[in-house]
């Protein structure tokens, strides 16, 4: 039985098999290879593995987001067959007698460079593409195995640490928990444990070496302990407990339908936070009052390229039309700092989170921009769409967005495609926003408070540093201060205000929200019911 202490970001209690994800990154070695032909007979049947599993990613993709997204596997089979890409591998291996692995890894590069040297934009995504399959035959042919979360049982899932990226591709029914060695209590991880009413455990001092994937393991977020190899009496006391917070979670479904309403008649809109259309199921299923965050950066995560117009465009529309009337607030492309992707070669940057983020790209690259307002405006014609911009610190941003709207709206007039203006509202995330957050009001329809960009940038503490999770404290007098005047401000010109952040779910912090006056908290869909329990309870 091994033990292992580490920091809860959601409690809860399961016993299941482990699926270890272990970090496949290593030097591919040149050997020299006496049998030329016999490595290039391994690259074959690398190459027809690497077309079964992205067949079955294929097949997994157009269930899950649709053809047009599902897209990208089949590219990557037909670049398999290029004659060019695997001429270039079997010459280097037989007139170099090298082997396979090498070969391949250093083809991959090459083609790489070539394509990202490229005029033609399409041309250079290609270069993402290259690199990917290069990398999968590279696996293939040293023995690793990719992580299927298609066909395997539900399971914990243990890592070094995760991504969104990562995540963002996981299908989350088959997920029991999460336990990294390293993470913070406020990484994307965390917050989709608690959209999905997990547990989960960071900071874990295990090695990944000493684990393998079907061991079994007690995942306890109250105690914040994760066991392997339990004991017979351990796994007895785990069920009995779980069947315990079973029970109170049934006690919690007798709220569904109920108002969110305090004894003495008080209301607020208790909505629900998603990364992705299939988190949909999670809001209905809570019983949340709409969707007071849909972060629409996972659109753009996972992926080698852009998002289409169109697929967007989808996206957004089944979000509304599934909500069938209640509120969607979408939140324009959220990328940088934690949230990275390759192709908007965006950089390394000494101080990311304060760095080209957000609402900072898309003023700059308006390109991007305009493509998702197009598809927003147009999804917005099919039900009650609002739409809020991140990371906003000044009232010249918002009319630099506002005449970009404009912009588009002529496009779409132009083009005759339907659409709507929806509301438009900002996060208030920083400082600055909260100091003039009386004169934003006057040009924006309503205010989301995003808690968590906000405690890190008034404490001047970065979030995702886990050596600072003990100075990371989201009750400071500063921010509750910080959120009174924001509402104050709001409703001075008629406009309301909510909390999208993580504090929103804090339920010691419930009664206090309510008494400032905020009209909306929006939380994980798992505390929604917890959430309007403490309201209803309350004087």
């Amino acid at each position: 039985m091994l033990k292992f202490s580490g920091k809860s970001v959601y409690k809860g209690i399961v016993l299941g098999p482990a699926a270890v994800l272990k970090n496949n990154d290593f030097q591919v070695k040149r050997e020299r290879a006496e049998d030329s032909e016999a490595e290039i007979a391994r690259v074959e049947t690398a190459v027809e593995k690497a077309q079964e599993q992205l067949q079955k990613l294929y097949e997994k993709a157009v269930k899950e987001v649709g053809e047009a997204s599902a897209a990208i596997f089949e590219v990557h089979q037909m670049m398999l067959e290029d004659d060019d890409y695997r001429d270039a591998v079997s010459s280097m291996i037989r007139t170099e007698q090298i082997n396979a692995e090498y070969a391949v890894a250093v083809t991959g590069d090459n083609f790489s460079e070539m394509f990202a040297n490229m005029d033609d934009d399409y041309m250079k995504a290609r270069a993402a593409d290259i690199k990917d399959i290069s990398n999968r035959l590279v696996r293939n042919l040293s023995g690793q195995e990719d992580m299927d979360f298609g066909s395997m049982e539900p399971s914990v899932i243990i890592a070094d640490d995760l991504s969104p990226s990562e995540t963002v591709q996981m299908d989350k029914s088959k997920i029991l928990a999460f336990v990294t060695v390293h993470g913070s209590t406020n990484s994307h991880t965390a917050i989709l444990a608690r959209m999905m009413n997990i547990p989960a455990l960071i900071g874990v001092p295990m090695d990944l070496e000493e684990i393998h994937t079907g061991q079994t393991v007690v995942v306890d977020g109250f105690k914040a302990e994760v066991v392997f190899d339990p004991t017979e009496e351990l796994c007895r006391e785990t069920e009995a407990r779980m069947q315990e917070e079973q029970e109170k979670t049934e006690l919690l479904q007798t709220l569904k339908g109920k108002e969110n309403v305090t004894r003495s008649g008080k209301k607020i809109h208790i909505y629900a936070n998603i990364g992705s259309v299939g988190d949909v199921g999670y809001v209905l299923e809570n019983d949340a009052g709409g969707i007071g965050l849909f972060r629409s950066e996972f659109l753009y995560l996972g992926r080698n390229d852009f998002p289409t117009e169109e697929e967007q465009f989808q996206a957004y529309r089944q979000v509304v039309q599934t909500m069938a009337g209640k509120k969607v607030i979408i939140r324009t492309l959220d990328i940088g700092a934690d949230k990275q992707v390759d192709y908007l070669n965006l950089g390394k940057e000494d101080n990311p989170a304060m760095g080209y983020r957000a609402i900072r790209i898309c003023l700059k690259q308006k390109d991007i921009f305009k493509t998702q307002l197009r598809a927003l405006l147009r999804a917005a014609a099919y039900g009650n769409l609002s739409i809020m911009y991140p990371m906003i610190i000044s009232t010249e941003e918002v009319r630099q967005i506002y005449s970009i709207v404009d912009e588009v709206e002529c496009e779409l007039n132009d083009a005759g495609i339907p659409y709507k203006i929806p509301e438009q509202g900002i996060m208030i995330e920083t400082p600055a926003s909260v100091m003039i957050s009386d004169e934003l009001a006057e040009m924006v329809d309503f205010f989301s408070i995003g808690t968590n960009d906000l405690t890190q940038y008034t404490l001047a503490i970065d979030r995702q540093n886990e050596k600072l999770d003990d100075f990371y404290n989201p009750h400071h007098k500063a921010i509750l201060r910080m959120i009174k005047l924001v509402v104050d401000n709001a409703h001075k010109h008629g406009k309301w205000a909510g909390i999208c952040g993580e504090l929103g779910a804090d339920l010691e912090l419930t009664q206090e929200f309510v008494r400032m006056g905020l009209d909306e908290l929006s939380v994980a869909p798992s505390m929604v019911l917890k959430v309007r329990k403490n309201v209803r309870e309350m004087e």
